[in-house]
């Protein structure tokens, strides 16, 4: 259980780096984003989070917002899989 756990914490925190990585490549040059093969890679790596926050999120939230909102889910969720990950090997000291 423990290793699932680190797994998919793992797992979150690539996407999120992802999203970071998308941020400050494109603060660089806003408007040629797009063009730039840096931040092209983090978006295919960081697309499924997006997509899944957009899907879960009302439509009254922008779309130009979706990404921050993906990133504060990635984030919540990797220090609550970092607290699960703790008290299951806690509980189990055989792991």
């Amino acid at each position: 259980m423990a290793f699932a756990l680190l797994a998919l914490q793992t797992l979150v925190l690539v996407a999120g780096l992802a999203l970071l990585g998308q941020a400050l490549v494109g603060a660089f040059n806003w408007p040629r984003r797009r063009q730039n093969l840096v931040w092209r890679l983090f978006e295919v790596i960081a697309s499924p989070v997006v997509k899944f926050v957009r899907l879960i999120t009302p439509k009254v939230v922008l779309d130009q917002h979706i990404p921050i909102a993906a990133f504060m889910v990635l984030f919540f969720a990797y220090f609550w899989l970092g607290f699960e990950h703790r008290s299951s090997c806690r509980t189990d000291t055989s792991q």
